[in-house]
Protein backbone atom coordinates (compact mmCIF):
# COMPACT_ATOMS: atom_id res chain seq x y z
CA UNK A 1 0.00 0.00 0.00
CA UNK A 2 3.30 2.47 0.66
CA UNK A 3 4.12 1.82 -2.91
CA UNK A 4 0.88 2.79 -3.98
CA UNK A 5 0.85 5.81 -2.06
CA UNK A 6 3.97 7.01 -3.35
CA UNK A 7 3.11 6.29 -7.29
CA UNK A 8 0.20 8.56 -6.84
CA UNK A 9 1.89 11.38 -5.05
CA UNK A 10 4.71 11.13 -7.63
CA UNK A 11 2.81 10.84 -10.82
CA UNK A 12 0.73 14.90 -10.70
CA UNK A 13 4.52 16.05 -9.85
CA UNK A 14 5.62 14.54 -12.73
CA UNK A 15 2.67 16.17 -14.94
CA UNK A 16 3.91 19.62 -13.33
CA UNK A 17 7.18 19.68 -14.05
CA UNK A 18 6.60 18.44 -17.83
CA UNK A 19 4.64 21.42 -18.62
CA UNK A 20 5.76 24.20 -21.12
CA UNK A 21 7.66 27.47 -19.39
CA UNK A 22 7.14 29.35 -23.26
CA UNK A 23 4.21 30.93 -24.92
CA UNK A 24 4.40 32.03 -28.60
CA UNK A 25 1.99 33.67 -30.75
CA UNK A 26 2.26 33.95 -34.73
CA UNK A 27 0.85 36.23 -37.64
CA UNK A 28 1.06 36.78 -41.13
CA UNK A 29 -0.43 39.92 -43.31
CA UNK A 30 0.44 40.33 -47.21
CA UNK A 31 1.77 43.96 -47.99
CA UNK A 32 1.83 43.25 -51.74
CA UNK A 33 1.14 47.25 -53.06
CA UNK A 34 -2.69 46.41 -54.56
CA UNK A 35 -1.57 49.00 -57.46
CA UNK A 36 1.96 49.16 -59.33
CA UNK A 37 4.16 52.08 -57.64
CA UNK A 38 7.80 52.72 -57.82
CA UNK A 39 10.10 49.29 -56.97
CA UNK A 40 13.04 49.45 -54.24
CA UNK A 41 16.74 49.18 -54.53
CA UNK A 42 17.93 49.97 -57.86
CA UNK A 43 18.45 53.52 -59.36
CA UNK A 44 17.69 52.16 -62.92
CA UNK A 45 14.39 51.03 -62.74
CA UNK A 46 12.09 53.86 -64.97
CA UNK A 47 8.56 52.28 -64.42
CA UNK A 48 6.51 50.92 -61.69
CA UNK A 49 6.10 46.79 -60.84
CA UNK A 50 4.24 44.57 -63.54
CA UNK A 51 2.77 42.17 -61.67
CA UNK A 52 4.44 39.66 -58.94
CA UNK A 53 6.48 36.66 -58.46
CA UNK A 54 4.68 36.03 -55.40
CA UNK A 55 3.08 37.66 -52.90
CA UNK A 56 5.57 40.23 -50.03
CA UNK A 57 5.09 39.27 -46.79
CA UNK A 58 4.91 40.79 -42.89
CA UNK A 59 5.18 38.19 -40.60
CA UNK A 60 5.26 38.48 -36.66
CA UNK A 61 6.25 35.88 -34.11
CA UNK A 62 5.73 36.98 -29.63
CA UNK A 63 7.65 34.96 -27.75
CA UNK A 64 6.91 34.80 -24.30
CA UNK A 65 9.09 33.55 -21.10
CA UNK A 66 7.51 31.92 -17.51
CA UNK A 67 7.77 35.32 -15.95
CA UNK A 68 5.24 37.16 -18.75
CA UNK A 69 8.19 38.43 -20.66
CA UNK A 70 7.14 39.27 -24.21
CA UNK A 71 9.50 39.97 -26.89
CA UNK A 72 8.44 40.12 -30.48
CA UNK A 73 9.85 40.10 -33.78
CA UNK A 74 8.61 41.42 -37.24
CA UNK A 75 9.82 40.30 -40.28
CA UNK A 76 8.97 42.07 -43.80
CA UNK A 77 9.55 41.27 -47.78
CA UNK A 78 11.01 45.34 -48.17
CA UNK A 79 14.34 46.75 -48.95
CA UNK A 80 14.29 48.45 -45.62
CA UNK A 81 12.34 50.08 -42.63
CA UNK A 82 12.94 53.85 -42.08
CA UNK A 83 12.58 55.11 -38.20
CA UNK A 84 9.45 57.16 -39.49
CA UNK A 85 7.49 54.35 -40.24
CA UNK A 86 9.33 52.18 -36.99
CA UNK A 87 8.81 54.17 -34.44
CA UNK A 88 4.89 55.17 -35.45
CA UNK A 89 4.52 51.86 -35.01
CA UNK A 90 6.53 50.95 -31.96
CA UNK A 91 4.50 53.53 -29.84
CA UNK A 92 1.37 52.30 -31.85
CA UNK A 93 2.02 49.16 -30.41
CA UNK A 94 2.92 50.37 -26.91
CA UNK A 95 -0.22 52.24 -26.65
CA UNK A 96 -2.46 49.18 -27.42
CA UNK A 97 -0.43 46.21 -26.18
CA UNK A 98 1.77 47.65 -23.52
CA UNK A 99 4.95 46.04 -25.27
CA UNK A 100 8.11 48.59 -24.00
CA UNK A 101 10.73 49.49 -27.28
CA UNK A 102 13.24 47.56 -26.43
CA UNK A 103 10.67 44.18 -26.65
CA UNK A 104 10.32 44.79 -30.10
CA UNK A 105 12.66 44.16 -32.92
CA UNK A 106 11.29 45.33 -37.00
CA UNK A 107 13.39 43.97 -39.49
CA UNK A 108 13.36 44.12 -43.18
CA UNK A 109 14.91 41.26 -45.67
CA UNK A 110 16.53 43.77 -47.74
CA UNK A 111 14.63 42.17 -50.61
CA UNK A 112 15.63 44.30 -54.39
CA UNK A 113 12.18 43.76 -55.32
CA UNK A 114 9.91 45.11 -53.02
CA UNK A 115 8.43 48.82 -52.92
CA UNK A 116 9.63 51.72 -52.40
CA UNK A 117 9.73 52.49 -48.43
CA UNK A 118 8.35 56.21 -47.53
CA UNK A 119 11.89 57.86 -46.34
CA UNK A 120 14.18 55.13 -47.34
CA UNK A 121 16.49 55.61 -50.51
CA UNK A 122 14.25 58.41 -51.11
CA UNK A 123 17.17 60.69 -53.13
CA UNK A 124 18.07 56.99 -55.39
CA UNK A 125 14.40 56.98 -57.63
CA UNK A 126 13.48 59.23 -60.44
CA UNK A 127 10.71 58.39 -60.56
CA UNK A 128 7.42 60.62 -61.49
CA UNK A 129 5.87 62.88 -59.36
CA UNK A 130 2.73 61.36 -59.75
CA UNK A 131 4.11 58.73 -57.98
CA UNK A 132 5.24 60.04 -55.28
CA UNK A 133 1.46 60.08 -53.31
CA UNK A 134 1.25 56.24 -54.01
CA UNK A 135 4.69 55.58 -52.05
CA UNK A 136 3.03 58.08 -49.52
CA UNK A 137 0.13 56.38 -49.42
CA UNK A 138 1.79 52.33 -48.94
CA UNK A 139 4.33 53.80 -46.74
CA UNK A 140 0.29 54.81 -44.35
CA UNK A 141 -1.06 50.92 -45.43
CA UNK A 142 2.18 49.52 -44.05
CA UNK A 143 2.78 51.15 -41.08
CA UNK A 144 -1.01 49.94 -40.42
CA UNK A 145 -0.47 46.37 -41.12
CA UNK A 146 3.09 46.45 -39.08
CA UNK A 147 0.97 47.53 -35.90
CA UNK A 148 -2.08 44.79 -36.82
CA UNK A 149 0.27 41.87 -37.65
CA UNK A 150 2.25 42.99 -33.99
CA UNK A 151 -1.17 42.57 -32.21
CA UNK A 152 -2.17 39.49 -34.06
CA UNK A 153 0.55 37.43 -33.19
CA UNK A 154 0.35 39.00 -29.09
CA UNK A 155 -3.01 37.76 -29.14
CA UNK A 156 -2.45 34.44 -30.93
CA UNK A 157 -0.15 33.24 -27.35
CA UNK A 158 -0.64 29.71 -26.74
CA UNK A 159 2.01 27.25 -24.54
CA UNK A 160 5.23 26.37 -26.77
CA UNK A 161 8.75 24.39 -26.47
CA UNK A 162 11.69 26.59 -28.06
CA UNK A 163 14.91 25.47 -29.67
CA UNK A 164 17.81 27.01 -30.87
CA UNK A 165 20.30 25.81 -33.35
CA UNK A 166 22.37 27.17 -36.38
CA UNK A 167 22.83 25.65 -40.19
CA UNK A 168 24.95 26.73 -42.64
CA UNK A 169 24.74 27.90 -46.20
CA UNK A 170 27.20 29.16 -48.93
CA UNK A 171 25.98 31.17 -51.40
CA UNK A 172 27.23 34.62 -50.22
CA UNK A 173 29.95 36.18 -51.75
CA UNK A 174 32.06 39.26 -50.45
CA UNK A 175 31.64 41.94 -52.87
CA UNK A 176 34.62 44.38 -52.12
CA UNK A 177 36.76 43.55 -54.73
CA UNK A 178 39.78 45.61 -54.31
CA UNK A 179 41.88 46.78 -57.76
CA UNK A 180 44.43 49.48 -58.41
CA UNK A 181 42.35 52.12 -58.53
CA UNK A 182 40.33 51.41 -55.03
CA UNK A 183 37.88 48.67 -54.32
CA UNK A 184 34.80 48.07 -56.93
CA UNK A 185 31.37 46.04 -56.32
CA UNK A 186 32.33 42.64 -57.61
CA UNK A 187 32.48 38.96 -56.91
CA UNK A 188 35.82 38.68 -54.15
CA UNK A 189 35.47 35.30 -53.13
CA UNK A 190 38.96 35.62 -50.76
CA UNK A 191 36.75 38.64 -48.95
CA UNK A 192 35.16 37.83 -45.48
CA UNK A 193 31.40 36.26 -44.99
CA UNK A 194 29.49 34.72 -42.58
CA UNK A 195 27.81 31.45 -43.67
CA UNK A 196 26.05 30.58 -40.38
CA UNK A 197 22.38 30.78 -40.73
CA UNK A 198 20.82 30.93 -37.26
CA UNK A 199 17.81 28.37 -36.76
CA UNK A 200 14.76 29.44 -33.48
CA UNK A 201 12.02 26.60 -33.03
CA UNK A 202 8.85 27.24 -31.85
CA UNK A 203 6.37 24.54 -31.63
CA UNK A 204 3.24 22.90 -29.46
CA UNK A 205 3.74 21.21 -26.30
CA UNK A 206 3.38 17.97 -28.32
CA UNK A 207 5.79 19.24 -30.65
CA UNK A 208 3.96 20.16 -33.96
CA UNK A 209 5.83 23.53 -35.61
CA UNK A 210 4.40 26.35 -35.05
CA UNK A 211 7.23 28.63 -36.46
CA UNK A 212 10.50 29.14 -37.55
CA UNK A 213 13.01 32.22 -37.30
CA UNK A 214 16.19 32.16 -39.54
CA UNK A 215 18.62 34.41 -40.72
CA UNK A 216 21.40 34.59 -42.86
CA UNK A 217 24.15 37.77 -43.78
CA UNK A 218 23.79 38.34 -47.64
CA UNK A 219 21.99 41.10 -49.92
CA UNK A 220 18.78 39.60 -51.14
CA UNK A 221 19.80 41.42 -54.68
CA UNK A 222 19.55 37.87 -57.14
CA UNK A 223 16.75 39.69 -59.51
CA UNK A 224 16.21 43.13 -60.69
CA UNK A 225 12.82 43.15 -62.61
CA UNK A 226 9.90 44.16 -62.61
CA UNK A 227 8.10 41.56 -59.97
CA UNK A 228 7.25 41.57 -56.62
CA UNK A 229 9.50 39.26 -55.15
CA UNK A 230 10.97 38.69 -51.90
CA UNK A 231 13.86 37.32 -54.02
CA UNK A 232 16.15 34.45 -51.88
CA UNK A 233 14.88 35.21 -48.64
CA UNK A 234 11.07 34.94 -49.83
CA UNK A 235 11.66 31.71 -52.05
CA UNK A 236 13.49 30.08 -48.75
CA UNK A 237 10.27 31.03 -46.82
CA UNK A 238 7.87 29.51 -48.70
CA UNK A 239 9.82 26.42 -49.46
CA UNK A 240 9.82 26.00 -45.61
CA UNK A 241 6.14 26.95 -45.30
CA UNK A 242 5.01 24.40 -48.46
CA UNK A 243 7.25 21.66 -45.85
CA UNK A 244 4.93 22.45 -42.86
CA UNK A 245 1.76 24.27 -43.95
CA UNK A 246 0.53 25.02 -40.45
CA UNK A 247 3.88 27.13 -39.34
CA UNK A 248 4.85 30.51 -40.34
CA UNK A 249 8.57 30.54 -41.33
CA UNK A 250 9.99 34.22 -41.02
CA UNK A 251 13.38 35.39 -42.06
CA UNK A 252 15.82 38.27 -40.81
CA UNK A 253 19.13 39.29 -42.66
CA UNK A 254 22.28 39.60 -40.69
CA UNK A 255 24.97 41.55 -41.53
CA UNK A 256 25.00 40.97 -45.19
CA UNK A 257 26.06 44.88 -46.37
CA UNK A 258 28.99 43.70 -47.90
CA UNK A 259 27.85 39.84 -49.74
CA UNK A 260 25.68 38.99 -52.47
CA UNK A 261 24.34 35.86 -53.93
CA UNK A 262 26.73 35.17 -57.01
CA UNK A 263 26.17 34.27 -59.76
CA UNK A 264 22.75 36.41 -60.38
CA UNK A 265 19.91 37.71 -62.31
CA UNK A 266 18.12 34.38 -62.99
CA UNK A 267 14.98 33.15 -61.38
CA UNK A 268 16.65 29.59 -61.22
CA UNK A 269 19.62 31.07 -59.06
CA UNK A 270 17.00 32.82 -57.03
CA UNK A 271 15.16 29.45 -56.37
CA UNK A 272 18.33 27.91 -55.86
CA UNK A 273 19.65 29.86 -52.95
CA UNK A 274 15.95 30.03 -51.68
CA UNK A 275 16.28 26.29 -51.78
CA UNK A 276 19.70 26.14 -50.30
CA UNK A 277 18.98 28.39 -47.33
CA UNK A 278 15.88 26.03 -46.93
CA UNK A 279 17.35 23.18 -46.87
CA UNK A 280 19.97 23.81 -44.44
CA UNK A 281 17.17 25.21 -41.83
CA UNK A 282 15.60 22.17 -42.50
CA UNK A 283 18.28 19.91 -41.39
CA UNK A 284 18.56 21.57 -38.44
CA UNK A 285 15.17 21.30 -37.65
CA UNK A 286 14.85 18.14 -38.16
CA UNK A 287 18.47 16.09 -37.64
CA UNK A 288 18.42 16.62 -34.06
CA UNK A 289 20.93 20.00 -33.79
CA UNK A 290 18.84 21.81 -31.77
CA UNK A 291 19.38 22.76 -28.21
CA UNK A 292 16.17 23.79 -25.99
CA UNK A 293 15.61 26.93 -24.79
CA UNK A 294 15.91 27.62 -21.02
CA UNK A 295 15.38 30.55 -18.72
CA UNK A 296 14.54 34.26 -18.74
CA UNK A 297 14.22 36.82 -21.27
CA UNK A 298 15.41 40.40 -21.10
CA UNK A 299 15.59 43.03 -23.67
CA UNK A 300 17.70 46.37 -23.73
CA UNK A 301 17.24 49.34 -26.74
CA UNK A 302 18.98 52.51 -26.43
CA UNK A 303 19.94 55.40 -29.68
CA UNK A 304 23.27 56.69 -29.73
CA UNK A 305 24.54 59.56 -32.35
CA UNK A 306 26.87 58.90 -34.73
CA UNK A 307 29.50 61.67 -35.97
CA UNK A 308 29.44 62.28 -40.15
CA UNK A 309 32.78 63.44 -41.58
CA UNK A 310 33.74 66.98 -42.68
CA UNK A 311 30.77 68.12 -44.19
CA UNK A 312 31.03 69.52 -48.11
CA UNK A 313 31.26 73.37 -48.32
CA UNK A 314 28.73 75.24 -50.52
CA UNK A 315 30.83 75.23 -53.71
CA UNK A 316 31.23 71.75 -53.32
CA UNK A 317 27.86 71.59 -53.15
CA UNK A 318 26.85 73.77 -56.07
CA UNK A 319 29.20 71.84 -58.35
CA UNK A 320 27.73 68.26 -57.42
CA UNK A 321 24.12 69.89 -58.24
CA UNK A 322 25.02 70.69 -61.94
CA UNK A 323 25.75 66.67 -61.86
CA UNK A 324 23.90 64.70 -64.75
CA UNK A 325 23.91 62.32 -61.96
CA UNK A 326 19.84 61.98 -60.44
CA UNK A 327 21.49 61.57 -57.17
CA UNK A 328 23.98 63.62 -56.69
CA UNK A 329 22.33 66.51 -57.56
CA UNK A 330 19.39 65.96 -56.13
CA UNK A 331 21.26 65.48 -52.60
CA UNK A 332 22.96 68.65 -53.27
CA UNK A 333 19.91 70.52 -54.44
CA UNK A 334 18.16 69.84 -50.96
CA UNK A 335 21.57 70.99 -48.92
CA UNK A 336 21.62 74.50 -50.42
CA UNK A 337 17.77 74.80 -50.33
CA UNK A 338 18.82 74.27 -46.60
CA UNK A 339 21.99 76.70 -46.63
CA UNK A 340 19.64 79.43 -48.63
CA UNK A 341 17.02 79.11 -45.96
CA UNK A 342 19.67 79.56 -42.52
CA UNK A 343 19.51 75.68 -41.71
CA UNK A 344 22.25 74.06 -40.63
CA UNK A 345 23.49 70.76 -42.40
CA UNK A 346 23.27 67.97 -39.82
CA UNK A 347 27.07 66.76 -38.37
CA UNK A 348 25.74 63.66 -36.87
CA UNK A 349 22.92 60.78 -37.18
CA UNK A 350 20.67 60.85 -33.81
CA UNK A 351 19.07 57.82 -33.88
CA UNK A 352 21.32 54.84 -34.74
CA UNK A 353 19.00 52.16 -32.70
CA UNK A 354 21.37 49.29 -30.63
CA UNK A 355 19.13 46.29 -29.56
CA UNK A 356 19.89 43.36 -27.16
CA UNK A 357 17.41 39.95 -26.77
CA UNK A 358 18.79 37.67 -23.87
CA UNK A 359 16.71 34.58 -24.49
CA UNK A 360 18.16 32.16 -21.72
CA UNK A 361 21.78 31.40 -23.08
CA UNK A 362 20.91 33.07 -26.70
CA UNK A 363 22.68 36.64 -26.78
CA UNK A 364 20.79 38.26 -29.82
CA UNK A 365 21.95 41.93 -31.21
CA UNK A 366 19.76 43.77 -33.43
CA UNK A 367 21.63 46.73 -35.09
CA UNK A 368 20.32 49.16 -37.48
CA UNK A 369 21.31 50.30 -41.01
CA UNK A 370 23.27 47.85 -43.78
CA UNK A 371 26.16 46.46 -41.53
CA UNK A 372 29.11 45.07 -43.28
CA UNK A 373 30.30 41.41 -41.95
CA UNK A 374 32.48 42.46 -39.62
CA UNK A 375 30.22 43.70 -37.25
CA UNK A 376 29.07 39.88 -37.11
CA UNK A 377 32.18 38.20 -36.86
CA UNK A 378 33.50 40.78 -33.98
CA UNK A 379 31.09 40.45 -31.76
CA UNK A 380 30.45 36.63 -32.05
CA UNK A 381 34.00 36.37 -31.27
CA UNK A 382 34.39 39.01 -28.53
CA UNK A 383 30.86 37.96 -26.80
CA UNK A 384 30.58 34.90 -27.75
CA UNK A 385 33.13 32.95 -25.73
CA UNK A 386 30.54 31.42 -23.32
CA UNK A 387 27.24 31.33 -25.49
CA UNK A 388 25.86 31.85 -28.54
CA UNK A 389 25.65 34.96 -30.32
CA UNK A 390 23.16 35.95 -33.38
CA UNK A 391 23.56 39.63 -35.13
CA UNK A 392 20.62 41.03 -36.98
CA UNK A 393 21.15 44.47 -39.08
CA UNK A 394 18.64 45.91 -41.24
CA UNK A 395 16.39 46.11 -38.01
CA UNK A 396 14.67 49.07 -36.64
CA UNK A 397 16.01 52.21 -38.71
CA UNK A 398 17.85 51.45 -42.37
CA UNK A 399 19.09 54.29 -43.03
CA UNK A 400 22.22 54.12 -44.38
CA UNK A 401 24.83 51.32 -44.70
CA UNK A 402 27.41 50.92 -41.51
CA UNK A 403 30.91 50.55 -42.39
CA UNK A 404 33.45 48.65 -40.04
CA UNK A 405 36.47 50.48 -39.54
CA UNK A 406 38.40 48.48 -42.26
CA UNK A 407 35.52 49.36 -44.86
CA UNK A 408 35.65 52.91 -44.03
CA UNK A 409 39.31 53.43 -44.37
CA UNK A 410 39.08 51.37 -47.38
CA UNK A 411 36.07 53.34 -49.12
CA UNK A 412 34.25 51.92 -52.08
CA UNK A 413 30.47 51.51 -52.45
CA UNK A 414 29.55 50.34 -48.81
CA UNK A 415 32.50 53.16 -47.12
CA UNK A 416 31.52 55.94 -48.74
CA UNK A 417 29.83 56.51 -51.95
CA UNK A 418 25.92 54.60 -50.71
CA UNK A 419 26.09 57.51 -48.54
CA UNK A 420 25.16 59.60 -51.61
CA UNK A 421 22.10 57.05 -52.15
CA UNK A 422 20.83 57.12 -48.62
CA UNK A 423 20.87 61.14 -48.84
CA UNK A 424 23.55 61.05 -45.90
CA UNK A 425 25.73 64.67 -46.21
CA UNK A 426 29.06 62.58 -46.14
CA UNK A 427 30.41 59.34 -45.21
CA UNK A 428 30.96 58.58 -41.36
CA UNK A 429 33.43 59.69 -39.41
CA UNK A 430 36.22 57.40 -38.04
CA UNK A 431 35.28 55.71 -34.79
CA UNK A 432 31.37 54.49 -35.95
CA UNK A 433 32.49 50.46 -35.18
CA UNK A 434 33.57 51.26 -31.61
CA UNK A 435 30.62 53.24 -30.85
CA UNK A 436 28.73 51.10 -31.83
CA UNK A 437 30.32 48.11 -30.55
CA UNK A 438 30.95 49.62 -26.96
CA UNK A 439 27.13 50.07 -27.07
CA UNK A 440 26.31 46.56 -27.49
CA UNK A 441 28.28 45.28 -25.00
CA UNK A 442 27.28 48.02 -22.48
CA UNK A 443 23.87 47.25 -22.96
CA UNK A 444 24.92 43.42 -22.68
CA UNK A 445 26.46 43.54 -19.49
CA UNK A 446 30.10 43.38 -20.73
Amino acid sequence: MRWLITLLTFIPFVAIAAEPKFKAGVATVVITPSEPIWMAGYSSRNKPAEGKEHDLFAKAVALEDSAGTVLVIVGTDLVGLPRSISEPVAREVAKRAGLPRERLMLTSSHTHCGPVVRDNLMDMYDMPAKMRPKVAAYGDFLQQKLVEVTLAALKDRKPALMHRGEGTARFAVNRRKPTSTGFVNDANPAGPVDHSAPVFRVTTPEGKLRAVLFGYACHNTTMQYFKWCGDYAGFAQIELEQKHPEAVALFWMGCGGDANPLPRSKIEFCQKYGKELAVSVEEVLTQGKLTALTGSFTAKYAEIVLDFDKLPTREQWTAEAASKNYILKTRAAKYLKMLDVGEKIPEQYPHYPVQIWALGDLLWIALGGECVVDFSHRLKKELGKDRPVWVTAYANDVMAYIPSERVLKEGGYEGESSMQAYGMPTKWAKGIEEKIVRKVKELAGR
